[in-house]
């Protein structure tokens, strides 16, 4: 039994800006299928992706508070000139600095239009392969509890796991990294985005969360009501949800 993570949930109060916004970052387009907006790579939508894990772009009626966001996208780029072009481009599709401490580094923090925190890398060659999407970064305390629960929690392969960071990845070595950086950083809000789970063919949802609560996740109520997902958080309170598979 094992999950694998589909998209990052992303609340907005104007979902259908905020996902055209990441479809334009991505390169990927974006997808109303519902009451959300999805963004995922372009020639149609393909839900699971087999290797991307897209955006899931939730409408909300709050607004992003001045909290900075435990988990976050660091993007990929090829060559500094793309990296300068990239920067370039979101900006006048209206991203904006953002800082977070982060003092003299060699890629660009950057907000959403709705102040989502994300990262421009510059280039690097473990993240050649990964696609638009370099890695799910997620502040936590303890790296290696986040590796623990995590890898148990997932098909992906752990990489890394130390005082600082623990890195996993799809055991088909596609897609994005999932990172889990040390922060002293507690948790003061709601998560703007989090990560949704998926069963694979002919496992048991409810089996799956009930696997998780013994790895140490505990229910989330989020006011979600009858829901055909579960809703939870990780050892260190970060929320996610594991999804029923498409009929």
């Amino acid at each position: 039994m094992a999950l694998r993570p589909v998209h990052v949930n992303i609340k907005a109060v104007d979902h259908s800006a905020v996902g055209r916004f990441w479809a334009e970052a991505l390169g990927w387009s974006a997808y109303s299928p519902g009451a959300t907006t999805y963004v995922g790579p372009g020639g149609g939508l393909v839900w699971p992706d087999p290797v991307a894990v897209g955006l899931d772009v939730a409408p909300v009626p709050e607004a992003k508070s001045g909290t900075k966001n435990r988990v976050h996208l660091d993007l990929a780029t090829t060559s500094a000139a793309h990296q300068a072009e990239l920067i370039a481009r979101l900006r006048a599709h209206g991203a904006t600095p953002a800082q977070v401490g982060q003092g003299e580094v060699p890629w660009a923090v950057l907000a959403d239009p709705e102040g989502n925190e994300f990262c421009v890398l510059e280039p690097r060659e473990v993240y050649r392969d990964t696609g638009p999407i370099a890695a799910v970064v997620v502040d936590c305390r303890d790296p290696r509890v986040m590796a623990r629960f995590w890898g148990e929690a997932l098909d992906w392969t752990p990489h890394e796991a130390t005082e600082e960071r623990a890195v996993l990845r799809s055991a088909k070595g596609v897609g994005p990294y999932l990172e889990f950086l040390r922060t002293p950083d507690v948790r003061t809000v709601p998560d703007r985005l989090h990560l949704d789970l998926l069963p694979y063919s002919g496992d048991d949802p409810a089996a799956e969360a009930a696997r998780l609560r013994a790895l140490g996740a505990t229910d989330l109520d989020v006011g979600q009501g009858d829901v055909p997902w579960t809703c939870l958080v990780d050892p260190e309170g970060h929320e996610f949800c594991v999804l029923a598979p498409p009929h």
